[in-house]
């Protein structure tokens, strides 16, 4: 049994070998580093007791406490940011876990706000954030996580692929995900479980559609499309600029 009603914890991955920037959590934004700027949107609205930054690496663990930020080592072998929430999960239990991605500088402290709120009312359930795609140029990325739900909101698939498409592959409409996630306790555990990634996350080398191949519905909430995340150096120039402006 849990002690505490609706008690939780944000919880901000930061993996330091990314394949497409090395080092990408410690990368400079106008003088701050990025994991700190995501850890400066967060704490708009949520107490800095409940944030914990989870790292592979010293050089971002002591940036980190040099901060005063709660920061936890975890293995350098986790698979993925949700398997690195999953191994926090063993060692701190709590309701419900809130995963803000660490490459995810400038992400809306409302959108985070939103998650928090509907994940207290239903912390058993997985949520993740989208919004609608603006740009044709975000369309066809394959950096840019594509998703479809139902009229419920609920995930049907997502693709780094264009989805939904049609015979010309035009873009009409479509949504993208938000980095921003809402886990329980037993769904991490069950998402572990295997020790490898599921077929289809595999191939398309996208973490939240391990839950959909296990058999788990995922809770789509809108958000807003300030968000920008940063997977190559056209975006962290992008958020450079949108910082400065």
């Amino acid at each position: 049994m849990l002690k505490k009603k609706n008690n939780f914890l944000v919880v901000i991955p930061a993996r330091y070998n990314s394949k497409r920037l090395p080092g990408k959590p410690l990368l400079d934004i106008k003088g701050i580093p990025m994991i700190i700027r995501t850890f400066n949107q967060c704490i708009k609205v949520v107490p800095r007791s409940k944030i914990l930054i989870a790292t592979d690496d010293k050089r971002i663990q002591k940036i980190c406490e040099l901060k005063n930020i709660n920061t936890i080592m975890t293995s350098k072998k986790c698979l993925t940011g949700t398997d690195r929430i999953a191994e926090v999960a063993k060692k701190i239990k709590r309701d419900f876990y809130i995963n803000v991605q660490g490459d995810e500088p400038i992400c809306n402290p409302k959108d985070i706000n939103n998650i928090i709120k509907y994940a207290k009312k239903n912390p058993n359930q997985i949520i993740n954030g989208f919004t609608e795609i603006k740009e044709k140029e975000q369309f066809y990325s394959p950096n840019t996580p594509k998703v479809v739900f139902d009229n419920n909101y609920n995930l049907m698939y997502m693709s780094r692929s264009t989805i939904p498409s049609n015979k010309k592959k035009q873009f009409i409409k479509a949504w993208r995900q938000v980095c921003i996630y809402s886990f329980s306790y037993k769904s991490l555990k069950d998402y572990t479980s295997l020790k490898k990634k599921t077929n289809i996350e595999s191939i398309e080398d996208l973490e939240s559609i391990r839950f959909l191949e296990l058999g788990y519905k995922v809770k789509m909430l809108k958000m807003s499309n300030k968000s920008v995340a940063v997977d190559t150096k056209e975006d962290l120039l992008k958020v450079r600029k949108l910082i400065k402006r």
